[in-house]
């Protein structure tokens, strides 16, 4: 019964694809799952515009390499970060995956987000139920169709355009979207294009592919059948409960089970399919089935969640659900990693240097006994601050010369140093010695840096 395959065809016999019709069933589970949305709406929408420490709460500038997360600016040195946080986000996926089944899909994804809470009830406060969707769209090109149809499309045009400029604040700043706004089209010939080209595709996202992308485009529906076993807790039909199923009917005196067969859980699926036939590749554990399917057991005084979150071991050895040990083990795991990652982050610096002795040039001999190393660095600001840098040994004995000296670094910006580092010849006990150079800006230490200096030493 737990097989992932795909049961429920999305074409007609005359090869046309089937639209959905869902019906919508307000129970507990979809009230939960509409503060959820609001709550992401909310986030979503405003997350451009909020600042942490002058710094955007999220931005992805792919084409200038600059990241931003939680007001920390991530820049390509810190690459390493990045691949540790995709790696995380991917074994999290995975192991999230391989016990809890595609909630992910039903409660947080966007598309599933935009679609079901915020396009489908535009639909329907204009359209209509199920059943008068149904008929408008079958039925003649009347001025009533023409009117609604025209309303629709012209909100889903306005909310694609509202999406489309938040993902673009998301990738360019929302100081540089108001620009685009507000200043003159022939100064922002690509952002003005970019915008209509995103609202363009969220348009037909949101009005002709819809569940397809969770069907047959998105890659993650397809890992289910490789992620999932029958310990994994999905959305599932009890059938050792509910078969055989059957009407209500004090004339059949054969047994049946709890499922009257009403075809409900049909009727409110969005990808259309019928969970009863097992776990399928179309289902996105949007819990519509689960709140419809309890409503019908209340009204027959049977037991609710014939439909719920079960695993197929559940199911056979007709237990409730429950937190497993390799649930808590993936749980374990998945905390972990992130933690390792938080570490990373809280111990990155906001000033990265890079200090290395110059090659093929051993000391040099200075005034006063002094040994000097010519050193190159490189320096940069992360921060939107303007920084005034210094460079100070830890020892106090140590001198540096600059030939090319620091100064003002400006925000989100690198600059280059040469210096002699000077050592009191008398100070200078081995071949090379370890030297820690502090970077500061006024009496703020902001980075440390160790390095070696090589210098006369005889053994002898």
């Amino acid at each position: 019964m737990f097989q992932l395959e795909s049961t429920d065809q999305p074409q007609t016999e005359n090869g046309k694809r089937r639209w959905m019709y869902p019906v919508i069933r307000k129970g507990k589970l979809y009230r939960y799952r509409n503060w959820l949305s609001y709550f992401y709406l909310i986030f979503f929408f405003a997350g451009p515009y909020l600042r942490i420490n002058g710094q955007p709460l999220l931005l992805i500038n792919v084409m200038e390499r600059h990241f931003v997360l939680f007001g920390q600016t991530f820049w390509p040195q810190d690459f390493f970060l990045f691949v540790l946080a995709m790696l995380a986000a991917m074994v999290s996926i995975m192991f999230f995956t391989m016990a809890f089944g595609r909630v992910f899909c039903g409660w947080i994804c966007p598309q599933t987000v935009f679609m079901e809470l915020v396009f489908r009830k535009i639909e329907i406060w204009i359209e209509g139920d199920a059943k008068s969707r149904r008929k408008l769209d079958e039925g003649p090109l009347t001025q009533e169709k023409w009117l609604k149809k025209t309303a629709k499309h012209t909100l889903f045009v306005i909310v694609s355009f509202l999406i489309a400029n938040t993902f673009l604040a998301y990738m360019i700043g929302s100081e540089n979207l108001i620009k685009i706004i507000t200043e003159p089209v022939n100064l922002h010939w690509v952002g003005f294009f970019s915008i209509w080209l995103f609202t363009l595709v969220f348009y037909i996202v949101y009005s002709r592919i819809r569940e397809l992308v969770c069907t047959v485009i998105c890659p993650y529906g397809r890992l289910q059948g490789v992620l999932t076993d029958k310990h994994t807790l999905q959305i599932a039909y009890n059938y050792k409960r509910g078969e055989p199923r059957g009407k209500i009917s004090h004339k059949d005196p054969t047994p049946k089970g709890d499922c009257v067969d009403c075809g409900l859980c049909v009727d409110v699926c969005p990808t259309g399919i019928d969970i009863r036939n097992g776990s399928q590749l179309e289902c996105v554990n949007c819990t519509m089935c689960i709140d419809v399917c309890n409503e019908v057991m209340e009204k027959t005084h049977r037991e609710r969640n014939l439909i719920g979150f079960y695993s197929e071991s559940m199911i056979l050895e007709n237990k409730r659900p429950t937190i497993t040990t390799r649930m808590k083990t993936y749980s374990v795991i998945i905390v972990v990693l992130f933690s390792v990652l938080a570490y990373f982050v809280y111990q990155r610096k906001d000033i990265d240097v890079t200090v290395l002795r110059s090659a093929g040039m051993l000391y040099q001999q200075q005034p006063d006994h002094y040994i000097s190393n010519l050193y190159n660095a490189d320096i940069i600001n992360k921060t939107d601050k303007v920084q005034h840098i210094q460079l100070v040994a830890l020892d106090p004995s140590v001198k540096i010369k600059y030939i090319q000296a620091p100064g003002e670094l400006g925000k989100e910006s690198s600059t280059k140093i040469v210096f002699f580092l000077m050592i009191p010849e008398r100070n200078i006990h081995a071949l090379k010695t370890d030297v820690t150079i502090n970077i500061i800006d006024h009496d703020k230490v902001l980075n440390s840096i160790s390095t070696t200096f090589v210098g006369p030493y005889d053994e002898n």
